[in-house]
């Protein structure tokens, strides 16, 4: 409005310069003409240019070059007629024609400079009208992304509100659950913040702390649920992690510790602790469990298990010690069998004799049955692998029960089915033990009838799976007993009119055995039709090994050797003594321990034969004294006589210095073997134990002075490894194979060629696993090593 107005001014003010110009030329035209009149109206039009020309309110016109040029022509004007306005009346009446004709010149001009004023302000009207629909223009848009922006804000609060409503609504049901899942818990939750003090107690805190959630809200935790005894532990803990933020319990899982009930009772708890952060600060929540029966049941079993521990142990340790005081006696009588067979006997005391003999070998072999199982048992059943010929396993058990079957009008055949695989990798012992056992029951409970042996190989391509399956046409089991019949001490037939007997211990041998190898064994049988027993184990397919020539070492070594034997038991001393003496030996005897300790310090002995159970001192700690001591016969051969048959106890006899075991009873042909071997190492003492051409080559390579290091080096080695696997107690075989493989090659390099052999056979039996051939070439390779070095510094 002030614009328009402005505006309006300046028009009104160009409207009346015209119209005062005009009232001017009015004045200059009248007759007769009023000299004052006519100055009035000069003034007032020469004002109004004035103005135009000076005043601010015209700058705008002022700025326009047409109406510039017009003010200009306007002042020349004035210019020109001041003078004559301002003459006196006479000389201004006397010009006014002159007057007259300039101001009818000046007309069009005053004339455009009142239009070009028009124009001018009519264009910035224009402008100022545009410039404010511009404005309008641009406030509508403000407007309308006002009126949006606040339809989104109104959207979003809406939303927002919304999201708002659903979390109030989830919070309101998660704190229902939560208060449900509190009151409803078998856990005890305690909520307390981090000063201790509690601040949510369940009801099953209050059952098992015996306290009401009122009466220890806002109390200390550790005065209301921690024993006397941990207080100071518990308050160290909590000041610990307010001041350094350390927490050992919290968010570490379960851990059990111990709490106070209301009545002052203290009782196991199972605890879970986590920590949450809230707007009051840190809080923690501890989950607590009462587990007082728990640990009351833990204890029981505990109890349990070792009274079922000290049981087994008992039962192992009552069998080993039954396994010698039956052995030992039964030493004795088979000892003396075995020498009364040597003597002249008719015909009937012969066979006396035998059934003597055949009767103490199946009571011996009941023993060794009962010892399986218990080694079995005991997680210590041995097993080994090596090449099995199975087709020739079977065709040896086949022809050793046909004759049984024969005597029950039965046939007893066997055969392939599928493609043969005759050689696999296996216990040769164990697998003849398992069939043995299924051909002899099938051939003993079968009469006038068939027995037919199966085996086929049911693997894969790259593994091969052995079933071997024992089908007869006996008189069946009932189911009952097909589910019993692997159990121990599980007879058919009870009755005191049995056809046939045994102890019950067969089968479940058997099953052991396979479990052993990695097999499984079952039955399927049906009543007054026959029953077939399986076996299905995994194999690998195996070379067929080189033959290897054995001899048999039945007749006594051609060397008289001086023997000490040491035995508490008369029967034992008299029977060994006589089957040494009888081979031209001579024997000399200790009671005890310490009497064969001290008899081997004055006298140099062949062979040491040591009892392992003896009163004063046992075998093994005399085998020990021996070894330490600086006697006479430190460096002999001791070999164990024991009737002890667990393979754990022997390891740790050859642990303790000894060379060898004969288990007893003791048999003549094992005896001789183990005088052959101490005969023919000690009796060959001049054999040349290197290859000449060899050694002498390879100190000549090597120099004297190195050669002498490389001779050192080798003893050293070599002893190194005989006082290892003095002491060796676990069967490491591939430890022992790599060991024995290293001196070998060490051996080689001097030309130790019997050396070497030895260690080469140690290490093959020790890669198949074979027990017996390594304790047999460790035997050998003592006295061969003893030899070696011997002529090694000569």
């Amino acid at each position: 409005m002030l614009g328009s107005a402005r505006s309006d001014n300046v028009q009104w003010t160009l409207v009346q310069t015209q119209v005062e110009f005009l009232e001017f030329v009015q004045q200059v035209d009248n007759v007769p003409v009023e000299p004052a009149k006519l100055r009035q109206e000069f003034d007032v039009f020469f004002s109004r240019v004035k103005t135009v020309q000076e005043a601010t309110i015209f700058e705008a016109l002022r700025d326009d070059s047409t109406a510039r040029e017009h003010i200009n022509t306007l002042v020349a004007f004035f210019d020109e007629t001041v003078p004559l306005i301002d003459a006196q009346d006479a000389e201004l009446i006397e010009q006014l024609s002159q007057l007259s004709q300039m101001t009818h010149d000046i007309a069009p001009t005053v004339r455009a400079l009142s239009n070009s004023g028009l124009n001018v302000f009519a264009e910035t009207a224009d402008a100022q009208r545009q410039n404010v629909a511009r404005t309008m223009t641009q406030l509508a848009i403000a407007l309308t992304a006002l009126i949006t922006v606040l339809l989104m804000a109104i959207l979003f609060l809406n939303r927002l509100n919304m999201q708002i409503y659903r979390r109030e609504q989830e919070n309101k049901q998660t704190s229902t659950r939560m208060t449900t899942v509190m009151s409803t818990s078998l856990d005890g939750v305690v909520v307390c913040d981090s000063n201790g003090l509690i601040l949510e107690f369940s009801p099953a805190a209050e059952g098992i702390f015996g306290y009401s959630e009122r009466d220890v809200l806002g109390k200390d935790i550790g005065s209301v649920i921690v024993p006397d005894h941990l207080r100071d532990a518990h308050d160290a803990g909590m000041k610990r992690m307010r001041d350094r933020g350390e927490k050992h319990v919290v968010g570490k899982g379960r851990v059990q510790l111990e709490a106070k009930h209301r009545e002052g009772r203290i009782f196991p708890v199972e605890l879970a602790i986590q920590s949450a952060t809230t707007d009051q600060g840190e809080i923690f929540i501890a989950f607590l469990r009462d587990i007082s029966q728990r640990v009351a049941a833990e204890a029981e079993l505990v109890a349990a298990r070792d009274a079922a521990l000290a049981g087994e142990k008992l039962k192992t340790d009552f069998l080993s010690t039954m396994s010698h005081e039956i052995r030992t006696p039964l030493n004795g009588l088979l000892g003396n069998l075995n020498l009364l067979q040597d003597t002249e006997l008719n015909s009937k005391q012969d066979r006396y004799v035998g059934h003597m003999e055949t009767s103490g070998r199946l009571l011996m072999n009941h023993i060794s049955d009962v010892l399986d199982i218990t080694r079995y048992d005991a997680g210590k059943l041995n097993t080994r692998s090596e090449p099995v010929n199975i087709s020739a396993l079977l065709q040896d058990i086949v022809d050793n029960q046909n004759s049984t079957a024969s005597k029950n009008e039965t046939s007893l055949t066997w055969v392939w089915h599928g493609p043969r695989m005759d050689w696999v990798m296996s216990d040769h012992d164990r697998l003849q033990h398992v069939i043995m056992n299924l051909v002899g029951n099938a051939v003993k409970f079968t009469r006038r009838g068939k027995v037919v042996v199966t085996i086929e190989n049911v693997g894969e391509q790259n593994t091969a799976e052995l079933l071997i399956k024992i089908t007869d046409t006996g008189p069946g089991m009932s189911e009952n007993l097909t589910k019993r019949v692997f159990d121990d001490f599980v007879t058919g037939n009870t009755a005191y009119d049995r056809d046939v007997g045994g102890t019950g211990l067969g089968l479940s041998i058997a099953k052991r055995f396979v479990n052993a190898l990695g097999g499984v064994i079952g039955v399927e049988s049906v009543v007054g039709e026959g029953s077939t027993f399986w076996v299905k184990m995994p194999v690998t397919q195996a070379a067929v090994p080189k033959e290897v020539e054995t001899e048999v070492l039945s007749t006594p070594p051609s060397r008289r050797l001086n023997i000490l034997l040491v035995e508490d038991n008369e029967i034992n001393r008299i029977v060994a003594s006589e089957m040494l003496q009888s081979d031209g030996h001579t024997v000399v005897v200790a009671h005890n321990g310490q009497q064969g300790v001290e008899t081997s310090k004055a006298t140099t002995f062949d062979l040491i034969l040591m009892d392992i159970s003896m009163p004063v001192m046992d075998g093994r700690t005399a085998t020990r004294t021996i070894r330490s001591q600086e006697g006479a016969s430190k460096e002999t051969t001791i070999v164990a006589l024991t009737a002890n048959a667990m393979v754990e106890e022997q390891k740790e006899f050859l642990a303790d210095g000894m060379n060898g075991i004969l288990t007893k009873p003791l048999s003549r042909d094992a005896l001789r073997e183990v005088l052959s071997q101490t005969g023919e190492t000690e009796g060959t003492s001049d054999t040349p134990m290197f290859n000449i051409n060899h050694i002498a080559e390879t100190r000549e390579a090597l120099g004297e002075v190195t050669f002498a290091k490389l001779r050192s080096r080798f003893v050293s080695e070599t002893d190194d490894f005989q006082d290892w696997m003095k002491t060796q107690t676990t069967q490491d075989y591939l430890e022992i194979a790599a060991r024995a493989h290293k001196v070998a090659g060490s051996a080689a390099v001097f030309g130790a060629d019997p050396l070497r052999s030895s260690l080469k056979a140690v290490e093959n039996a020790a890669k198949v696993g074979d027990v017996e051939a390594i304790k047999d070439g460790i035997s050998h390779l003592d006295n061969i090593w003893k030899q070696t070095k011997s002529q090694l510094s000569n």
